[in-house]
């Protein structure tokens, strides 16, 4: 590998908005996210729907079957 050239890879904390906390490495410090494995429906098997910015509701308008 070339001196000088890569970013510092260093001990980092994940927190997730639903309060988990995982400690990993990566060359980012302390990174938040929305959703984890801990919490997303796939992982917990829940029935929950996850919206960002409206994205249900716009399927819904564009797809909207006229009687």
């Amino acid at each position: 590998m070339k001196p000088n050239i890569h970013p510092e890879y260093g001990e980092t904390t994940i927190t997730c908005a639903c309060g988990s906390v995982i400690h990993t490495r990566s060359t980012q410090k302390n990174i938040r996210v929305e959703i984890c494995s801990k919490c997303h429906p796939f992982f917990t098997g829940d029935k929950k729907f996850v919206d960002t910015a409206g994205r249900i509701e716009r399927f819904k308008k564009r797809y909207k079957k006229d009687k």
